[in-house]
């Protein structure tokens, strides 16, 4: 693969994502970004979140809503989706169930090999909970 040429926006894009823990969809970053550069498109925000996460700077998220979501965090770890409001969080697991949800990659099922993946689990968040 050639090198990747350098981006200001792509720079500020993965500076916005690591001020956040709440995986934001590109209309989130966009609207972000688009204060440093107010020129930038939505398309330019699109084509950049989508090579970081070819590069495996950044993971994308498929939660069932309909928009990716990102998250700066590549670690293996869980998520949880709040069904009433539609935050994304990290989902903080004891360490063993941890393992057992996100430690299949490398193995096979049914002649399928894992190469990796995430867990989702929905709920109510705390902050929803409060309200």
């Amino acid at each position: 693969m050639p090198a990747i040429k350098y981006s200001r926006q792509r720079e500020a894009i993965q500076r916005f994502l690591m001020t956040r823990r709440d995986h934001p969809t590109a209309d989130v970053v966009y609207s972000a970004v688009k204060r440093e550069f107010p020129n930038i498109s939505l398309g330019t925000v699109y084509r950049n979140l989508t090579l970081l996460a070819d590069l495996g700077e950044i993971a994308r998220l498929r939660i069932g809503d309909g928009a990716d979501h990102f998250d700066p965090d590549t670690s293996v770890h869980c998520h949880f989706v709040c069904t009433q409001c539609g935050r994304v969080l990290d989902l903080h697991l004891e360490k063993e169930m941890a393992d057992s949800l996100t430690g299949l990659a490398g193995t096979a099922i049914d002649g399928n090999r894992i190469d990796g993946g995430t867990a989702y689990c929905y709920g109510v968040c705390s902050r929803c909970r409060r309200l």
